[in-house]
C-alpha cells in the first residue's frame, strides 16, 4: 500500500497559523522560548507531517558572534535573514544536514531561531520512511534529523511561513509551556563564538524525551 495514501491527513485549516506580526518581534530570545509548544507543519505532494517544537536556539545579529549575520554580514546565503520575520532560513551544515531556522524581528535585524527538535505528531510513518529510523524519540531529536523527517531542504530557504500557499508553516494548537518547564543552556556547536558561546540561548522543554542530547 502506498505510504502516503495510507496516512490520515488532518484538516490543515483546523488550527491557526502564526501570522506575520508574531514573527516580527524584536525579542528573539522571547520568541525562541515562545515557539516551544508550537507545531511545525510541512505539506509536500499532498503528504502532511507535523511535530511539536520542543527545542530551539536563538541567534541575534549583529552582536552575536555565533550568528551567520554577525556584524550584519550579508551574503547570498544570509540575505534572507535580513527580511522581516516570518521566512524560512535553511542552510547546509557539514555538507550533509539541512538546518531549518525561522527568521524573526523587523527588516534588517537578521534575527533567527533554529528549530532543534520536535515531538512527532502526524504522519510518523512517513517520517520514519524519510529517515529510515523506527525509533520515534530519535526521529526529530536534532536539527538535521528533524529537517530530514519533515522533508525540509536548503531549496526551501526563503519560503514565507505565512503565505497561505506555503508548504511549510507553524501552528498554534493551544499547547502551553510554562516558564518553569523551560530549560536554558549554551548553544550547541558554537565554540568559535568566543564569549557568545556561553550565552544560555538554547531552550528545551523539561523532561521531554524528544530533545537532542544535553550538553
Amino acid at each position: 500500500m502506498n505510504i502516503v495514501s495510507a496516512m490520515h491527513i488532518p484538516d490543515v485549516m483546523k488550527y491557526p497559523k502564526l501570522l506575520p506580526h508574531y514573527y516580527q518581534n524584536s525579542d528573539v530570545v522571547f520568541l525562541a522560548k515562545n515557539l516551544l509548544g508550537k507545531v511545525l507543519v510541512t505539506q509536500f505532494d499532498g503528504a502532511l507531517s507535523s511535530g511539536e517544537i520542543v527545542e530551539t536556539e536563538a541567534y541575534k545579529a549583529p552582536e552575536d558572534k555565533a550568528s551567520h549575520a554577525f556584524g550584519n554580514r550579508r551574503t547570498k546565503r544570509t540575505e534572507i535573514m535580513f527580511s522581516c520575520g516570518g521566512f524560512a532560513y535553511v542552510y547546509l551544515c557539514y555538507g550533509i544536514h539541512h538546518l531549518f531556522n525561522v527568521v524573526t524581528g523587523l527588516k534588517d535585524q537578521a534575527h533567527a531561531v533554529l528549530i532543534r527538535a520536535l515531538r512527532p505528531i502526524e504522519s510518523i510513518d512517513l517520517m520514519q520512511s524519510r529517515r529510515s529510523q523506527q525509533n520515534e524519540k530519535k526521529l526529530c531529536a536534532g536539527p538535521g534529523t528533524l529537517s530530514q523527517a519533515m522533508g525540509i531542504f536548503t531549496a526551501h530557504s526563503g519560503l514565507s511561513l505565512t503565505n497561505p500557499a506555503s508548504p511549510i508553516w507553524i501552528e498554534d494548537r493551544g499547547i502551553e509551556i510554562s516558564q518553569d518547564d523551560i530549560l536554558s543552556s549554551p548553544r550547541i556547536g558554537v565554540d568559535y563564538a568566543e564569549d557568545c558561546a556561553n550565552w544560555p540561548w538554547r531552550f528545551r522543554i523539561k523532561h521531554s524525551p524528544y530533545t537532542s542530547k544535553a550538553k
